[in-house]
């Protein structure tokens, strides 16, 4: 199915393809290429907006997940019962928020593809609210950005280490 990758921004320049190529790979990576996703780039006022709409956070931050699966186990595969349900839902990303928070030696599309792994985790019913459920996200992660390193040459670190 379809990768949908928008960018509703203008405050950083954004090459969509590098970012596309690699996601398409990480779909890949966790058998989930059959589903539909969304990647939506956005600046600072409204992935802050939307944090506060959802999150009750009026701050920016890097990504945002809403999955359209509800209640998933983390890890699991979502069995659609038709074919409207082949959808894994939408990753909104703060890229003026990720290219504020990057390093001087550090590749922004690196950075960009961690950050939507990360939200893709979520939306396959990972999450960091404890430190078992961490665990198995970090190791998620670390594992999917292990195999794109090894077809990209890139070396790429979870996002979710260091919180616990």
């Amino acid at each position: 199915m379809s990768l949908v990758l928008r960018n509703l921004q203008r405050a950083v320049p954004l090459r969509r393809v590098p970012l596309r190529q690699r996601m398409e790979m990480v779909r890949s990576i966790l058998g989930v290429q059959k589903f539909d996703l969304g990647i939506i780039c956005v600046d600072n006022k409204s992935i802050q907006h939307i944090n506060r709409m959802y999150r009750e956070k009026n701050i920016p931050t890097d990504v945002l997940s809403f999955p359209y699966h509800e209640n998933m186990k983390a890890g699991e595969i979502p069995q659609p019962d038709c074919p409207d349900d082949y959808n894994l839902g939408d990753i909104f990303l703060g890229v003026e928020y990720i290219f504020q928070q990057c390093k001087e030696n550090e590749d922004y599309y690196d950075i960009l593809t961690v950050t939507a792994t990360h939200g893709l985790c979520h939306l396959l019913g990972f999450t960091h609210s404890t430190e078992a459920s961490w665990q198995k996200m970090y190791q998620k992660e670390k594992q999917v950005l292990e195999e794109l390193g090894r077809c990209t040459g890139a070396r790429l670190q979870p996002l979710s280490r260091g919180l616990f």
